[in-house]
């Protein structure tokens, strides 16, 4: 799953109006880790949310707001969106608003990351005038409307991921594990400088496959919980922008601040599967994406163009638990190249793989994709408030064709 944040907020400037009660501090492993409030009620899972638009504490003004974060949720059918007043939550297919919640005072969120569908959300104040510190990952229970945790540190937060009994907080140079029911610290890992918050979870009940930044540059860290093994993968020579997992766990693309490839790798032995071209020139990728079925990969950077890669990966069922599955059941499928007795002698730039098909955007925005629930469609999300649906031609390729567009900052009866 991907996520897009404005430039990480200021110091938090006022103290909340409402402060929770004083919480002892708890075992830790690490400073960075100061307190916890444990949810007063443990979330349930999973609880659907209404699927009716729900009145805001206040009316919102006319004017739009400023975007300050986008993120998919685990199965990409909605989406999650913070501003400078408060947060959103929308629906991909159909397309509608579901629920906002604007503060009345502050209501800066930097972070909103959902669960699913459920109720339960995981908020971090941002933007100029923060509805909670950055230092802080919020609880947030929507069928009660309000805060029922919280989670301390000692420094900004730049990222949260959540699975359904796990919570992952991300600083600068540190990610933590925690048990969702009561917050208790399971696993804190080191990494190198990472602001992004780059972090990626599996989504499989039965395991957890967590992927950070390791401790030099270019490499990731894998984390297998359910067999207790780490593996470090050297994916590239400069540092790493950007990756994302399949849903199971078992393949990891990656991206570095070249911007000019992505890499496949198995995540179980480190090995190196597929290797495809974004394009020949610099870019910053913004985020990478797995179909469902790892059939395709999608890509978005800051040259204004969404690519669709063809995976040759040979990955069974994503719906299998890792744990059973043996290291060699991932493997490159034959490409059929006709060029295939040459290609020790071509250079690199010709043997690479190129997408199969491509929508164009606006170039220097920031735009984070996943694929959608219709067969062949990609969803675009861009941090000026547009939402793109499309759909790829799967055989033949070329330019996807524009099935939906909105600028889901509109006010809500514009939808």
């Amino acid at each position: 799953m991907e996520t897009l944040s404005a430039f990480p907020s200021p110091p938090w400037p006022n103290p909340d109006p409402n402060p929770p009660p004083a919480v002892a501090d708890s075992e830790r492993f690490d400073s960075d880790s100061v307190s916890s409030e444990p949810p007063q009620l443990p979330p349930q899972l999973p609880q659907t949310v209404e699927t009716t638009v729900s009145s805001t504490a206040v009316e919102p003004p006319a004017s739009q707001p400023s975007l300050l974060h986008i993120s998919f949720n685990q199965d990409h059918g909605c989406f999650a969106a913070g501003t400078d007043r408060g947060f959103r939550i929308y629906n991909c297919d159909p397309f509608r608003e579901i629920f906002r919640r604007d503060f009345d005072r502050g209501g800066g969120i930097g972070v909103v990351e959902m669960l699913f569908r459920c109720n339960i959300l995981a908020l971090v104040g941002g933007g100029p005038d923060p509805q909670y510190p950055c230092n802080k990952v919020m609880i947030w229970d929507d069928h009660q409307s309000r805060c029922i945790g919280e989670l301390s540190f000692r420094s900004a937060v730049r990222g949260v991921r959540l699975q359904r009994d796990r919570i992952i907080v991300i600083l600068e140079q540190k990610v933590f594990v925690y048990n969702f029911a009561d917050l208790k610290l399971l696993h804190q890992i080191e990494t190198i400088a990472n602001p992004k918050g780059l972090c990626a979870v599996s989504q499989l009940s039965t395991s957890l496959v967590l992927v950070c930044p390791g401790l030099q540059k270019g490499q990731v860290r894998v984390e297998h919980y359910a067999s207790r093994r780490t593996k470090f993968i050297m994916a590239h020579d400069s540092r790493i922008a950007c990756f994302a997992l399949t849903t199971n766990g078992q393949l990891l693309a990656t991206a570095s601040t070249k911007g000019t490839l992505v890499r496949i790798f198995n995540t179980v032995d480190g090995n190196l599967l597929q290797e495809v071209r974004r394009g020949a020139d610099r870019a910053e990728i913004y985020s990478l994406a797995f179909s469902s079925t790892a059939q395709w990969l999608a890509v978005s950077s800051d040259k204004g163009t969404v690519h669709v890669f063809s995976l040759k990966v040979n990955s069974g069922s994503l719906g299998n638990d890792m744990s059973h599955q043996n290291d060699s059941s991932l493997s490159v499928a034959p490409s059929g190249s006709s060029f295939s007795f040459i290609k020790g002698v071509l250079p690199k730039y010709f043997k690479s793989e190129w997408s199969v098909a491509q929508f164009r955007l606006h170039e220097g925005s920031q735009y984070v994709v996943a694929f959608g629930h219709q067969k062949n469609t990609v969803v675009i999300l861009g941090m000026d408030g547009s939402f793109y649906r499309c759909q790829f031609d799967s055989v033949n390729g070329g330019e996807m064709t524009q099935l939906e567009y909105h600028n889901f900052l509109m006010p809500e009866e514009a939808f």
